[in-house]
């Protein structure tokens, strides 16, 4: 059932919140071994929070517009006597001493919390695997990542376990995930979900203070709809997130929209396969159909900011991050960070603080720029990467390989940069039988005008979840 579904169906009495908890962990019984995608099941405590929900709603009504729907939380997000581990095994040990705001708003809203996904190790990688607790794998295809960061989100989400999942999001770690599952996840606005990176205590990077958010990923829009309305609150923790209503025009629907197949770049400006740039247009001419007035365009900005986002955060990474990683990374995934820093080197040298303060002001000019041209047009789709989702292990493979990545991920890149609202989605099934994304991005707090675009491309599809996991022939598993 959706998240919608369910919330009316513990509202209305057809039946209890315990109920809705035990069918979810049932399921998690029935598919997680095989997909790993959730890696710390809270069945005692989640019948404990049903029931105490359930003498709520006789006595007081419904918390909020979650009352009784279980959710799953990424185990980087900090919940109250719990490791935020963020899938690196040095950090079992590292108890969080408050619930993070992104899962504060949730559980208020009266949501379940049954438990926590996979991540790859400091939620940094386009794919879902770790040593602490092992690879989550693709529900469609195992050969194929499920994306990352939020990768075990997505693939919960695909399997049925749960309607809805918490994921963050710094460059496509929702968005990326979610397209490769065959699901939707949204980044919102830059300042509309409160959140945090880290300890209560702790100084993140700029770059990581700016390009964060936290976000649902469900298997409908109109789920997507729900869960950011119950994430969307006030949070003193998080002064950025104060925006509750949109301050801008709302476009006319339909509205005029921009589709972007390539950024006319090369290196990491990006580049884009064939099978991704016929999805994105597939999913454009059912825009048309609908209604849009849609156009294909070059927009060079992207590519730009794409090639920043990597200037400005891996120059920062590089301070803080490299150290850490030699430290507590396990093997692969110091591979993969070690050939990710080769292809920063190649491509910028060596940054220096006019450079870095110069990234920072044409961050805002790109901003300006984007803005004036969406409005024009108020929606611009691309891919959600520049191609399919890879063979498993293909992004540290080789330093040319890990760079033609970097430089494919252009559509997830560059919307942090540009601070706007985002949305991966699956368009088509590809060749290695696994989704093929699109991303719709909108103005500042314009989510509303993205979703309605989302649900035309939805409706079309034809991808539907949940499934049952692809068998694979091999896995690690916890």
């Amino acid at each position: 059932m959706s998240a919608t579904s369910v919330a009316h169906g513990v509202r209305t009495g057809a039946f209890s919140s315990v109920e809705a908890t035990r069918s979810m962990l049932a399921r998690i019984a029935e598919v997680n071994p095989e997909a790993n995608a959730i890696v710390e099941v809270r069945a005692d405590d989640a019948l404990s929070a049903a029931r105490e929900a359930d003498v709520r709603l006789r006595h007081y009504g419904p918390d909020g517009p979650l009352h009784g729907v279980p959710v799953t939380f990424k185990v980087s997000t900090g919940m109250a006597g719990l490791a935020t581990t963020e899938g690196v095994a040095a950090y079992a040990g590292h108890i969080a001493t408050e619930t993070d705001p992104q899962a504060t708003s949730w559980q208020s809203a009266g949501a379940i919390f049954v438990g926590r996904t996979n991540c790859p190790p400091f939620a940094t990688r386009w794919t879902t695997e770790n040593d602490l607790y092992g690879t989550t794998l693709n529900p469609w295809n195992p050969a194929v990542t499920p994306g990352g960061s939020s990768g075990g989100a997505s693939a919960a989400v695909a399997l049925g376990m749960g309607a809805l999942a918490h994921g963050s999001d710094i460059g496509g770690s929702i968005r990326y995930p979610a397209a490769c599952c065959g699901v939707v996840g949204i980044r919102p606005t830059s300042g509309r979900v409160p959140g945090w990176a880290g300890p209560p205590s702790h100084d993140p990077p700029m770059a990581v203070q700016a390009f964060v958010e936290q976000g649902p990923l469900a298997r409908t829009v109109a789920d997507l709809r729900l869960g950011l309305r119950a994430m969307e609150t006030y949070d003193p923790r998080d002064p950025r997130a104060v925006a509750l209503t949109s301050r801008v025009p709302a476009a006319r629907e339909p509205g005029r929209v921009a589709v972007v197949t390539g950024t006319g770049g090369a290196g990491l400006r990006g580049s884009t396969t064939k099978e991704s740039a016929e999805a994105t247009r597939t999913a454009a001419a059912w825009l048309a159909d609908a209604g849009y007035q849609v156009e294909e365009v070059e927009l060079p900005l992207l590519g730009e900011a794409a090639r920043l986002w990597w200037l400005l955060a891996l120059t920062e990474f590089q301070i803080g991050m490299v150290a850490e990683v030699e430290r507590v990374g396990d093997p692969d995934f110091r591979r993969f960070f070690d050939l990710m820093f080769a292809a920063y080197r190649e491509e910028f040298g060596v940054v220096d603080l006019p450079a870095f303060v110069a990234g920072w002001a044409r961050r805002g000019m790109l901003r300006r720029e984007m803005s004036m041209f969406m409005d024009q047009y108020p929606l611009v789709l691309t891919p959600v990467s520049g191609e399919p989702p890879f063979a498993m292990g293909a992004d540290a493979e080789s330093a040319e390989r890990t760079a033609e990545l970097m430089g494919r991920q252009w559509p997830s890149m560059s919307v942090p940069v540009l601070g706007l609202p985002a949305l991966g989605q699956p368009a088509v099934l590809g060749s290695a039988g696994a989704p093929v994304g699109v991303q719709v991005i909108g103005r500042a707090f314009e989510e509303e005008a993205v979703f309605a675009a989302a649900e035309v491309i939805e409706a079309r599809s034809g991808i539907v979840t949940p499934i049952e996991p692809a068998r694979s022939q091999h896995r690690e598993s916890v």
